[in-house]
């Protein structure tokens, strides 16, 4: 018999996917910058670009196919186990108390960096002009769509997110699971069908139990399949955005970038891992190798919502928390525990303020603070996500043009989407290995597992 052949671990797929789209998308430039409009090479470039586009938007598409069956059907089974409303009553008040908290961290930490690195001043602590004239000039040469965007974020007020609560109770629950921004409502009918599932004799609660355990499994099974073709996905998500993103903002945006890339870090390896360490009482790095699926996942697609699935699966076979735990705090942290996007958007509206001369005191800063983190808990529910609650606070502490601002961010904003996406979805599985450790689970005691 011939020895089978060792297949690359699925991680390190995704990671040379990720690897090939970056240097192939840096080539596919650099060839464009120098070939005639309408020349082969070019115009074979841009439609290797449009059916790369194409693949990514099928893989993201196939990941959101599966949520509402899985993330109901999760939520249902885990909540019937739990014995009622005293179990499910102690388990969300332990979940909101971490997302709370870690939230506020994460702001703390990026109003911390953004007042000490200033990225929006010059050398002599004035507004940074070089950085303002470039602002106006990538909104200038902005696309209609990205300033459609905005034109329509900035129409919103802060009475738009009362409507957060109504969403959360839908007329129609089979539109809201066809409709973006309500997996809230999803949430709520299936936490309120699962206390009444507890509530039936057992005999009837039986049979109804093992139906929807029955269509859990096989939603996990999909999401296998899918995950198989996740290397594809992601070259495909992530060629296009290498190529259309131009490295002349970056450069001048750099102190900002660094910003905001320092404060996801230290908030991603040293604030939950600390937290890992005394809360959880387990091995942060046994943690890390569990969820590098979901971490990469997350990383490419920029979607908390779409990784759903592969984080559910990363923490339950490889942290090994329970389905109970896990089918609560990860749909519910997905919706409206967004560490790195709170972070985000405290260091954003502090940089447009630098770069516009807008002094903010210690009052407004903290306003500041105390918004960021009330956004970030209502933007998955929201059109056009974190740019929404920017322009918000923006126009709320009286940032003259707020969209112009925004508009040129946007244009540079998908790396930073990725990176933040990544930081959310570690966040919500740090709170689901926490709580199940104070739930008296028995969770990474055996360490990190295996490769």
């Amino acid at each position: 018999m011939q020895p089978e052949k060792k297949k690359i671990a699925p991680h390190w797929q995704i990671l040379i996917a990720l690897i090939l789209a970056t240097g192939t998308a840096v080539v596919f430039r650099n060839i464009s910058q120098t070939v005639a409009d309408d020349s082969t090479a070019y115009r074979f470039i841009q439609m290797a670009i449009t059916v790369c586009g194409f693949i990514g938007n099928l893989f993201i598409q196939a990941l959101k196919m599966i949520i509402v069956p899985l993330v109901v059907s999760s939520i249902i089974a885990g909540i019937a186990s739990l014995g009622g409303m005293k179990g499910f009553g102690r388990l969300g008040m332990k979940t909101l108390a971490f997302y709370t908290g870690t939230s506020l961290c994460a702001v703390l930490v990026g109003l911390t960096l953004v007042n000490t690195i200033q990225p929006g001043l010059d050398e002599n602590g004035h507004a940074d002009a070089k950085i303002l004239a470039a602002l106006e000039s990538q909104s200038d040469t902005a696309s209609s769509e990205q300033k459609a965007k905005v034109e329509a974020a900035s129409e919103r007020q802060a009475g738009d997110y009362a409507d957060l609560f109504k969403k959360m109770i839908p007329p129609n629950i089979f539109k809201a699971a066809s409709e973006n921004g309500q997996l809230l409502g999803m949430i709520f009918f299936s936490i309120i069908f699962a206390l009444a599932m507890t509530r039936l004799p057992k005999d009837h609660m039986r049979p109804l139990l093992g139906s929807v355990q029955g269509i859990n499994e096989v939603m996990i099974k999909v999401t296998e399949w899918i995950m198989l073709l996740a290397p594809i996905g992601v070259f495909g998500l992530l060629l296009p955005t290498i190529y259309n993103t131009g490295p002349e903002l970056f450069v001048l945006l750099g102190k900002y970038f660094f910003t905001v890339l320092l404060a996801l870090a230290i908030h991603m390896f040293i604030i939950m891992p600390m937290i890992l360490h005394f809360v959880g009482r387990v091995s942060p790095w046994a943690h890390f190798r569990a969820m590098r699926m979901a971490l990469l996942t997350a990383f490419s697609t920029a979607s908390s919502a779409a990784t759903l699935p592969e984080t559910m699966q990363c923490v339950q076979k490889n942290s090994g928390v329970s389905k109970r735990v896990t089918s609560f705090t990860l749909p519910l942290g997905a919706t409206v525990n967004m560490d790195g996007t709170a972070l985000y958007e405290c260091v954003a509206v502090l940089f447009v303020a630098q770069v516009m001369g807008f002094e903010m005191g210690v009052a407004a800063q903290l306003a500041v603070v105390v918004t960021a983190l009330l956004t970030s808990i209502g933007v998955a529910g929201v059109p056009s996500a974190s740019l929404v609650a920017i322009l918000l606070i923006l126009n709320s502490s009286g940032i003259p043009n707020a969209n112009m601002a925004v508009v040129a961010l946007l244009a540079v904003d998908r790396l930073l989407d990725m990176s933040r996406t990544a930081v959310n979805v570690f966040g919500d599985s740090c709170a689901a290995v926490c709580i199940a450790r104070t739930e008296g689970e028995d969770v990474l005691s055996k360490g990190a597992p295996n490769s």
